[in-house]
C-alpha cells in the first residue's frame, strides 16, 4: 500500500493528471456561484415578503392603532428595505439558475419579459390609481385628494403627465417602489453575469456605485420637478446584496453569522436605534443622543439609502435568520399561510394594496371615527389582500391540473393513434 506522500513523490504518467490536477481542474470547472437544491422552496422569504406588504399597506394608511406595530417606529429601516432584498433574493434565484442552465440569451429574455409583466401593472395600477382619486375628489368635490396624492400635475396638462408616468418619471403618492423594481430587473442580467465571474467583486463594483452615488448626488429626476423617492443608483446595493446572498453568498457568512459576536453587536446596534427613534416621539428625551452624533446622523435618508438604514436592515436581519431555520415547523401553520399566501403573489398584492390604501385614507377622512375604525379599515385591508392571495393561488393550482390533465391526454392520444 502506498502513501500519499508517496504518490506524490512518484513520477507522472504522460497525459495522466495526478490527483492534484484532478482537484484543480474541477475547482476550475465549478461555477463561481452556488444555487439551492431545485424543489426548495424558502418559505421565509414569502412569510416576510409578505409581512412587508401589509406593513407596506398600514403605512400608507394614516396614523392609526396599528401604525404602532409596523418596523419603522421601531428603527431606522422599514419594509421597503424587506421587500427590495427579498426581491433580488429571489430575481438571482429564479434567473441565476436559468442562466447557468439555458445560458445568457434566454435569461436575459425571462428577465426582460418579467420586467415588461411589472411594467405592465404599474401603468394598469397607475390608471385605475387615478381614476379612482378622480372619482372621489369630484364626487366629494374635495380638490384636496388630488393634491394629497400628487395627481395635480396631470390634472392641468394630462397629456404631457400621460407620457411622463410612461417614461416613469411621474408617479402619485405611494407608486415609488414599481419604478425601482423595473429599473433593478433591467439591470438583472448585467449583475448575474457578473455574479457568474466573481460574485464577490460584482457586490464590491455595487457597493462602489453606492458611494459614487453619494458623494456625486447622482440621481434619476422626475416630472415636473425633484427626483425618484428611492433612488436606484443607491437602493441597487440592497437588491445586488440580496443577489449576492442567494447565489452562494448566505452560506459563505455562515460562520460569521452564527458567531456570537456578531448577535451582540447586532442587538446593540438595534437598541441603539430603538432609542433614537423613541426621541422622535417623546421629545422630552432628545437630550439623550449627544449632539455631536446628532449632527453626524441626520438626515437619515430614505431616498438614496442611508448607510444607517441598510445596516438596520442588516441586523434584523441577522438576528432573524439565528432565530428563525428555514426548517422552522411554524412555517407549515395554517394561521401564517395567509400571510405567506401574500408573498407568493407579491405583485398582484402590491398593487391591491395601493388602490385599498387610498381608499382606507378615504373613509378615515370622511368618517370622523376613532381607534376602532383605523383599526377595522387596517385590518379590512389585510383581509382582503389575504382573500384575493388565496383566489390567485386557487386559480393557478386549478389551471396547472388543467394543463397537467391536457398533456396526460394529448400523451393518450399519440399513443392511442400509433
Amino acid at each position: 500500500m502506498t502513501s500519499i506522500a508517496d504518490q506524490a513523490a512518484a513520477p507522472q504518467i504522460a497525459g495522466v493528471p495526478t490527483p492534484a490536477e484532478k482537484a484543480a481542474a474541477s475547482v476550475a470547472r465549478a461555477p463561481a456561484i452556488s444555487l439551492p437544491v431545485v424543489g426548495e422552496r424558502e418559505l421565509r422569504l414569502d412569510l416576510f415578503r409578505g409581512l412587508a406588504l401589509w406593513l407596506i399597506f398600514i403605512d400608507h394608511l394614516p396614523p392609526s392603532l396599528l401604525t404602532w406595530f409596523t418596523l419603522r417606529n421601531y428603527g431606522f429601516s422599514d419594509a421597503t428595505e424587506i421587500f427590495i432584498f427579498i426581491s433580488g433574493y429571489t430575481a438571482a434565484f429564479v434567473y441565476g439558475r436559468a442562466m447557468l442552465e439555458q445560458g445568457f440569451l434566454v435569461a436575459t429574455a425571462r428577465i426582460l419579459r418579467r420586467a415588461w409583466q411589472i411594467y405592465v401593472a404599474h401603468v394598469f395600477l397607475f390608471t385605475i390609481f387615478l381614476a379612482e382619486i378622480s372619482y372621489v375628489a369630484t364626487s366629494f368635490e374635495n380638490p384636496l385628494y388630488s393634491e394629497e396624492m400628487g395627481i395635480m400635475d396631470f390634472l392641468k396638462q394630462p397629456d404631457v403627465t400621460i407620457v411622463q408616468a410612461l417614461l416613469l418619471r411621474f408617479r402619485p403618492v405611494n407608486m415609488d417602489v414599481l419604478p425601482l423594481y423595473i429599473v433593478l430587473m433591467l439591470s438583472l442580467p448585467l449583475i448575474l453575469v457578473l455574479m457568474r465571474w466573481k460574485p464577490d467583486v460584482t457586490l464590491g463594483l455595487s457597493a462602489l456605485l453606492y458611494a459614487v452615488t453619494w458623494h456625486y448626488d447622482l440621481y434619476f429626476s422626475a416630472y415636473p420637478n425633484g427626483f425618484w423617492a428611492f433612488n436606484p443608483l443607491a437602493w441597487q446595493l440592497l437588491f445586488v446584496f440580496g443577489a449576492w446572498c442567494a447565489l452562494g453568498g448566505a452560506k459563505r457568512m455562515s460562520a460569521i453569522l452564527s458567531s456570537p459576536v456578531t448577535l451582540w453587536i447586532c442587538f446593540a446596534y438595534l437598541f441603539a436605534a430603538f432609542c433614537v427613534t423613541l426621541t422622535w416621539y417623546v421629545p422630552q428625551l432628545g437630550h439623550v443622543v449627544p449632539r455631536r452624533i446628532e449632527q453626524w446622523m441626520y438626515p437619515i435618508d430614505k431616498t438614496d439609502l442611508d448607510v444607517l438604514r441598510f445596516a438596520h436592515f442588516l441586523a434584523l436581519a441577522a438576528v432573524t435568520v439565528r432565530f428563525l431555520p428555514k426548517d422552522w415547523p411554524g412555517l407549515k401553520s395554517r394561521w401564517l399561510k395567509p400571510m405567506i399566501l401574500c408573498g407568493q403573489h407579491s405583485l398582484e398584492i402590491f398593487c391591491l394594496g395601493v388602490f385599498l390604501a387610498f381608499a382606507g385614507h378615504f373613509i378615515l377622512a370622511e368618517i370622523a371615527g376613532g381607534a376602532a375604525l383605523h383599526a377595522l379599515v387596517s385590518l379590512s385591508g389585510i383581509l382582503i389582500m389575504c382573500g384575493m392571495a388565496w383566489i390567485i393561488s386557487w386559480y393557478k393550482r386549478v389551471a396547472d391540473k388543467s394543463a397537467s390533465r391536457k398533456v396526460i391526454g394529448g400523451n393518450a392520444d399519440l399513443a392511442g393513434g400509433g
